[in-house]
C-alpha cells in the first residue's frame, strides 16, 4: 500500500503543468498604434498586431502596402488594421478596414483561440468599415479590400470625369 501511495504522489508531483491560455494585451501601445492610423496628420497607413507567446502586441506600424502584406507569414496569427482612402473625382474619405489573418500552418488549437483573441483586440480596434478573416496571400491584395470597401460604402455615383 505504501508503494503504490508514494507513486501516485510522485504522478501528482510530476504530472502535467497548468497552461495559461488567456491572451493578453499590451493595452497602451495597440491604442497608440491605432491612434496613429485613424490620425490624418501621421503618414501611418496601416498597423499590424502579432502574438509574443501569448501577449498581442503592435509588431509593425507603415504607409507602404507591400510592407503590410509582408507582415502576414503561413505560420502566424496577427491582426491588422489599415486605412484605405476610397470615394470618387467629386468625394475622396479615409475608410478603415480591420483583418484578422490565420496562415494556413496554424495549428487546431490555436486556430479555434482567434475568436476570443479578436474579441479581446476589438476592445480597442472599434471603428471600421469592413472586417476580412484571411488565411491566403492571395487575399492580401488592395483591390480585393478596395472592393470589400466599395460594396460596403453604399452608392457610387462617380462617372470618372470631373467638368468645370
Amino acid at each position: 500500500m505504501a508503494v503504490e501511495g508514494m507513486e501516485y504522489e510522485a504522478i501528482i508531483q510530476d504530472g502535467p503543468k497548468k497552461v495559461s491560455l488567456a491572451t493578453h494585451i499590451d493595452r497602451d501601445q495597440i491604442r497608440e498604434a491605432y491612434d496613429d492610423v485613424r490620425s490624418d496628420s501621421t503618414p501611418t497607413e496601416w498597423a499590424v498586431f502579432k502574438f509574443e507567446g501569448s501577449r498581442i502586441v503592435c509588431s509593425a506600424k507603415g504607409k507602404d502596402f507591400d510592407q503590410f502584406r509582408e507582415q502576414f507569414g503561413d505560420e502566424d496569427r496577427a491582426f491588422g488594421y489599415i486605412r484605405i482612402q476610397m470615394g470618387d473625382e467629386m468625394s475622396k474619405r479615409q475608410k478603415f478596414l480591420f483583418v484578422t489573418w490565420v496562415g494556413p500552418s496554424v495549428g487546431v488549437i490555436k486556430r479555434a483561440k482567434m475568436s476570443t483573441d479578436k474579441a479581446v483586440i476589438k476592445d480597442i480596434i472599434a471603428n471600421f468599415a469592413v472586417e476580412l478573416q484571411l488565411e491566403s496571400q492571395a487575399e492580401l491584395d488592395i483591390d480585393y479590400f478596395r472592393n470589400h470597401l466599395a460594396r460596403a460604402g453604399g452608392a457610387n455615383y462617380g462617372t470618372g470625369v470631373r467638368d468645370l
